[in-house]
């Protein structure tokens, strides 16, 4: 793992212990680079055609302040429960402008979705006759579709991988006369115009992505055919695209996606369809960090150990899947500047009170001590947006920051941290 701090990292945190952010009471606060958040979403619409409208995944990140940047720079927002379908309307986005997933919508949230125009994908046939119990009494402007499993396999992580032959979402393709259904459906509801399909995210190639794209696109081509009309419209393909946790380098890109997408499904381009996208994690992620302080170190049975204020309340896939999930971790001293000196073997611990609340084993860096600092690299996407509420530890204060190096203008995004 790469724990060099880039020199924009490096001002920021510099800036932060200087403004006071980094105090007593606040021994952990979240930042966001606005300016690279913008690049990042700038870099997704320029690598794609026009005809490609991407919604922002926001399970990656519910903040309020930051749905309503995204919102500002031009995408939509998929959402998965009720409580992100709120958040969504409080940003701002309006019924055409979310996307409505999940597979276990209650009716509540179909209600929701149809009577506010939201695009809505229906995961599995019962879902579907509650739609069409719905319709039956009333009228919606929605785009409504079925998802589909194409059951192209799962990649390196087995929990992020959606289209396995036995994963809980969608309509699995291959199973029993599900391709007959599939199209009987089309065939008897001229309102399902839109067919979705989400492949996986973590740990999946893009090989594998674009192979169940590959088998939504043809699947759409035979359903317009055999109902002698183009009744599908939209196509949406999830997200799913892998963040490298290991440096800075942004691998792979939203083109090499691309490039994927165009060997692979060449006809997705073709303008025949309107495509909708749900990236999240490849968006925010490297946009961010976490700054903690060491509050305590130990040597136990010979092994240095640094005490932080960031653990599994902040990191929790970090913590409970150390191997899947590793973040970088670099060492800050006490006045939030890179750290020199030796590199020694050591574990970074966080507060929570059990064994295993470690976000870094084993990791060689300049010998921690109390008072100094760590940087938890590329966690603006779910690490301290959706906090693993352990020991009733709170949410972390969170700032935006834009600018150049030398005049950086911080914002509050979410001020949370307060001791009882």
């Amino acid at each position: 793992m790469d724990d060099t701090v880039s020199p924009r990292k490096a001002a920021i945190a510099a800036r932060a212990f200087k403004d006071g952010l980094l105090i007593e009471e606040a021994p952990l606060i979240g930042v966001i680079d606005t300016d690279a958040l913008r690049g990042t979403i700038d870099d997704l619409r320029s690598s794609f055609p026009n005809f490609f409208q991407h919604a922002f995944a926001a399970k990656a990140n519910t903040m309020p302040a930051v749905l309503n940047l995204i919102r500002g720079w031009g995408m939509s927002c998929e959402v998965a429960s009720p409580g992100e379908y709120q958040a969504a309307v409080r940003a701002g986005f309006t019924g055409g402008e979310i996307v409505f997933d999940s597979p276990a919508k209650t009716n509540w949230e179909i209600n929701a979705a149809l009577s506010h125009g939201a695009t809505l994908n229906i995961d599995n046939f019962q879902e579907l006759a509650r739609v069409d119990a719905w319709l039956a009494k009333g009228k919606s402007k929605s785009i409504i579709g079925l998802r589909i499993n194409p059951q192209v396999g799962g990649g390196a992580i087995a929990a992020m991988s959606t289209a396995t032959l036995s994963s809980k979402f969608g309509i699995g393709l291959e199973d029993g006369d599900n391709r007959q259904q599939i199209i009987n459906a089309y065939a008897s509801r001229p309102w399902l115009t839109c067919l979705h399909t989400h492949v996986g995210s973590q740990g999946c190639p893009l090989d594998l992505i674009a192979a169940g794209i590959a088998k939504t696109f043809a699947l759409a081509q035979e359903i317009n055919a055999s109902l002698g009309r183009k009744q599908i419209t939209t196509l949406d393909i999830g997200g799913g695209l892998p963040v490298n946790f290991e440096s800075d380098v942004v691998t792979p890109s939203f083109g090499d996606y691309v490039a994927a997408l165009r060997a692979g499904i060449p006809g997705l381009f073709a303008g025949e369809f309107r495509v909708v996208t749900e990236f999240g994690r490849s968006v925010l992620a490297k946009a961010g960090f976490i700054l903690a302080r060491v509050e305590y170190t130990k040597e136990q049975g010979g092994h240095p150990i640094a005490i932080t204020h960031a653990g599994a309340q902040v990191a929790t896939r970090t913590v409970f899947m150390p191997d899947l999930w590793k973040i970088r971790v670099s060492a800050l001293d006490a006045q939030a500047r890179p750290k020199k000196g030796p590199k020694v073997v050591q574990d970074v611990a966080g507060p929570c009170c059990f064994a295993g609340d470690v976000v870094a084993h084993a990791r060689a860096l300049p010998l921690l001590e109390p008072g100094d600092f760590v940087m938890l690299h590329d966690t603006a996407a779910y690490y301290f947006s959706t906090p693993f509420v352990y020991n009733s530890l709170p949410a972390i204060s969170v700032y935006g920051v834009s600018g150049p190096d030398q005049g950086l203008d911080f914002t509050t995004m979410q001020q949370e941290h307060a001791l009882v």
